[in-house]
């Protein structure tokens, strides 16, 4: 695998590990990001994730945002074993990015849609949406709709600085009937690593470097933004454990932001990467292989060579057997998987990876590439 680790309104459950998770189409489904297509208000300074929510802040965070998170209805056509086609329909959530009709949500909310509605907070409707793509390596999505009126965009937050425990709020359209729904908790860990099918056992999707958070994320939930104290959006909700609505899963907002600049910027869907295979390195993965570090990016496959010949990490010069320590400063671990730190970044975009080689740190640049199948 490129990129990662070795490793009628009905839901499709998903099987993470020994839980059932919620991953369907009736989904899970202060920086100011994007106006008519140019980036604002990028405050680097403060951190919205250092605040707490005081008493009454919940209610004013979630009426902050709430205009800007949308209901998702689809038409799913599917044909049976013997080559029948029938409709049903599903439900999900999406937040708005941009005053000019960019929407994200996960691409299991609108995977085989015929047909895409969008609903806003105020009930006005938007009809045929178009999906301008689907991650083929992350459970996400762009829609745009055609001349939006009074879209109000999300706040983008930094989730390479969340901390296990601050507290947060997820809002969806909950069971695919509640529009706009909101609940509250902490975020419980980060890092996790799940394998998700949906209810059929057909459909397997391997999620990386998730969030957990136990506010209670449900079907419906899906492409919903987790948002922190400061009003900023830090991740998408995407899956839960049938078992538990208290143990529920995101996708860091750091994995999908250069997908979202590429998206605005160029009009193209087009997720950046290095071109590599790697494993990730823990302290026991370090011990059992003798590794000289205990974090980063092993630069690893098994049966092939692990940098893919022409692209960003071979024009860099990274090599197999490298480990990977930082992308542009910032160190590979807590702040987010090798795979996330480089989602931040467009396609051409340059970046400084920090390599251990032969007993030394390089630095070496590398110029992004587009993902392709």
């Amino acid at each position: 695998m490129e990129e990662t680790k070795q490793t009628n309104n009905s839901a499709h459950p998903l099987i993470v590990l020994t839980f059932i998770i919620s991953l369907s189409s009736l989904g899970l489904g202060v920086y100011n990001y994007y106006n008519n297509g140019s980036i604002t208000n990028y405050n680097y300074s403060n951190d919205g994730n250092s605040l707490n929510f005081e008493a009454g802040s919940i209610a004013e965070v979630a009426n902050k945002v709430s205009d800007s998170v949308v209901s998702i209805t689809t038409e799913i056509r599917t044909k049976s074993w013997f080559g029948t086609e029938s409709t049903s329909s599903a439900a999900g959530t999406g937040f708005i990015l941009t005053d000019t009709g960019y929407i994200m949500t996960n691409k299991h909310v609108v995977e085989n849609a015929k047909n895409v509605n969008v609903t806003l907070n105020n009930g006005k409707i938007y009809k045929n949406v178009t999906i301008v793509g689907t991650d083929p390596l992350n459970d996400s999505a762009i829609l745009k709709v055609d001349n939006p009126e009074g879209f109000k965009p999300v706040t983008l937050g930094d989730s390479k600085t969340i901390n296990i425990g601050q507290q947060v709020i997820v809002i969806g359209n909950a069971l695919g009937e509640y529009s706009n729904s909101v609940t509250s908790g902490i975020i419980s860990g980060t890092g996790r690593e799940l394998v998700a099918s949906d209810s059929t056992g057909a459909a397997y999707e391997q999620l990386t470097d998730m969030l957990q958070t136990d506010a209670a994320i449900n079907g419906g939930n899906s492409g919903g933004p987790i948002v922190n104290a400061a009003g900023e959006v830090i991740g998408i909700a995407t899956a839960y454990a049938s078992s538990s609505q208290t143990v529920g899963f995101a996708i860091p907002i750091a994995n999908v932001k250069g997908l979202i600049n590429n998206v605005i910027e160029t009009g193209k869907f087009e997720r950046a990467i290095l071109g590599i295979q790697y494993n990730v390195i823990t302290p026991e993965f370090a011990e059992k292989n003798d590794l000289p570090v205990n974090y980063g990016a092993y630069v690893y496959s098994k049966n092939e060579s692990a940098v893919v010949k022409g692209g960003a990490a071979d024009e860099a010069g990274i090599k197999n057997g490298d480990i990977i320590l930082e992308i542009n400063g910032v160190k590979i671990g807590k702040a987010g998987s090798l795979s996330t730190l480089v989602g931040e970044y467009k396609v051409n975009d340059e970046i400084n990876v920090k390599i251990y080689r032969s007993g030394k740190e390089i630095v070496l640049k590398a110029r992004l590439k587009a993902y392709k199948e």
